[in-house]
């Protein structure tokens, strides 16, 4: 299943990288100007997310939701946990009531395609790797971000070659089909928001197979019954 699912993975990244061209990172006020609405409440969604936090166990791991993904999130016997309140357009209510604030936000915009909170075991690392779908853009929200005892961030998102360590109530716009992998050198856990959001100015054919193929997504999310419980 895993190496039919990279064969498809790689079959799509193919016809976007033909048809749509871009830099990894880009720029939030052209892209995702919304991104300032989870920005701005970064204090208060992290509450949210510390809340949730103290259920730590009760909150899936990734590979546990999409199996797939088991050589990036079981790789080294260390957790990374997803809180997902919408998946391709699919709600999770039980986890939206975990985080009111964050789940009004999302809703309130219908360029947001899925939005999880990530937690991040200590020294935690997800290797390299790449994401297939060029018609959605990554924004990652830094919620609780550790430090080393000699004040420096330790947690890293290094994208096509390049670090990024963003601090607490920062934010970055990037394109998950170029190659990263992420490190949390730290004892404590690394909290982040992370959206999934339509990227704007497609060609007409491309938008179209976008669609289609969030479409097929919500199908097998349904189909698989992956939506988790986050039980009081």
């Amino acid at each position: 299943m895993t190496a039919l699912y990279d064969r498809a993975c790689g079959a799509i990244r193919g016809i976007y990288d033909r048809r749509i061209s871009g830099p990894p990172i880009l720029d939030m006020d052209t892209f995702f100007p919304a991104g300032q609405q989870f920005a701005g409440a970064w204090e208060a969604i992290r509450e949210e997310a510390l809340a949730a936090a103290a259920r730590l166990h009760a909150i899936p791991r990734f590979h546990e939701i999409m199996h797939e993904q088991e050589s990036i999130s079981a790789n080294d016997n260390r957790d990374w946990r997803m809180l997902i309140l919408k998946a391709y357009g699919i709600d999770f209510p039980r986890n939206a009531a975990a985080c009111p604030l964050l789940a009004s936000i999302v809703d309130s915009l219908p360029e947001v395609v899925s939005a999880s909170v990530s937690f991040l075991a200590p020294r935690k690392h997800i290797p390299p790797h790449r994401g297939p779908f060029r018609g959605v853009l990554r924004y990652y929200l830094g919620l609780v971000m550790p430090r080393t005892s000699e004040g420096e961030l330790a947690a890293v998102l290094k994208i096509a070659g390049q670090p990024h360590r963003l601090a607490e109530g920062e934010s970055l716009l990037w394109d998950d089909t170029y190659m990263h992998e992420v490190w949390n050198a730290s004892d404590q856990v690394r909290i982040v928001l992370l959206l999934d959001v339509w990227r704007r100015d497609m060609p007409p054919d491309m938008e179209l197979f976008s669609h289609l193929l969030a479409s097929l997504i919500r199908t097998g999310i349904r189909a698989r019954r992956v939506a988790q419980q986050f039980d009081a």
